[in-house]
């Protein structure tokens, strides 16, 4: 399964910015949609944002407004820019390769899970 690597992360104030990086291997990902997903102390996996190989996107509610999320084929990485940080955003994030089955807006996991890379947002 393809496994993405990200990276980015670190400490930022609330109100700060982070640009997170998913860099994925071979030649597969100008045709693989792309979910961020992340992971708070204590907390479930959350979907945060996708993109589809068409550049389609979707936001959890949580992120609309803050978070976007893009990709450059060219350069095979797909990115998580996050704006106006708050505490509640602290958590590990992750990118993963996702699909979606016909009618269902919920995409499926369908690469193997990264190390994920740490945000924490001091108040």
């Amino acid at each position: 399964q393809v496994q993405l690597v990200e990276s980015g992360g670190g400490l930022v104030q609330a109100g700060g910015s982070l640009r997170l990086s998913c860099a994925a291997p071979g030649d597969i990902f100008m045709i693989t949609g792309i979910g961020w997903y992340r992971q708070a102390p204590g907390k479930q996996r959350e979907l945060v944002a996708t993109i589809s190989s068409g550049g389609n996107t979707n936001y959890a509610d949580s992120v609309k407004g803050r978070f976007t999320i893009s990709r450059d084929n060219a350069e095979k990485t797909a990115y998580l820019q996050m704006n106006t940080l708050t505490p509640e955003d602290t958590a590990v994030y992750y990118c993963v390769k996702v699909v979606w089955r016909p009618g269902i807006a919920i995409p499926l996991v369908a690469g193997s899970w990264g190390l994920g890379t740490q945000v924490t947002v001091s108040s």
